[in-house]
């Protein structure tokens, strides 16, 4: 098993990308190009927790409505959020209304508010200083990595919250700190 599929565009994409209009446009678009910015990145670590337990599916649907919900994931606002905000967002139906998950995005925020240097270089700084070759198959897509598990330990460390190896690889992902589309995949960098 290869991992691609090719759409009814003719266009090779990893195997994941083609059930849904949803996941092709994330695919296309956005899921393995670099991403930088304390904001952006935020955005991602937070879906990314959000997501745990749940279809990334569900996530991408909900972006926009969480987008609004937290301010679009602007660091210093989210930071300054509340406890009428926590109560505002569990009672969102737009969103996941987990309030583990809420809580820990608003902690997250006041923890990359106070990084001296902020979220970007410390998140970029775990990325693999040698660029890999593109997985040949699904089988040689790891969901962790010595530099994820690095990653979610110095996070932790910093304490950050719902940032384990597999999600911080995840977003290793997600940013294009790695590309692991599957090669004769059309996109990524």
């Amino acid at each position: 098993m290869t991992g691609l599929v090719v759409g009814e565009d003719g266009l090779a994409r990893c195997w994941w990308a083609t059930s849904t209009v949803d996941y092709r446009a994330y695919h296309d678009d956005e899921w393995g190009q670099t991403l930088h910015g304390d904001d952006a990145l935020f955005e991602r670590l937070a879906l990314e927790a959000f997501q745990s337990g749940l279809s990334w599916l569900t996530i991408l649907r909900k972006r926009e409505a969480f987008r609004q919900a937290f301010a679009g994931f602007r660091v210093e606002e989210v930071a300054a959020f509340g406890d009428q905000d926590v109560t505002r967002l569990l009672a969102d139906a737009g969103i996941v209304r987990n309030r583990a998950k809420i809580e820990a995005v608003l902690h997250n925020a006041r923890v990359a508010a106070d990084l001296p240097d902020g979220l970007d270089p410390l998140l970029w700084s775990y990325a693999p200083t040698r660029r890999r070759a593109r997985p040949k198959s699904l089988a040689d897509i790891p969901s962790i990595t010595p530099e994820s598990t690095a990653m979610a330990k110095d996070l932790k460390k910093r304490g950050f919250r719902f940032v384990g190896p597999t999600t911080a690889y995840a977003l290793m992902q997600s940013t294009g700190m790695v590309d692991d589309h599957v090669r004769g995949c059309h996109a990524g960098r």
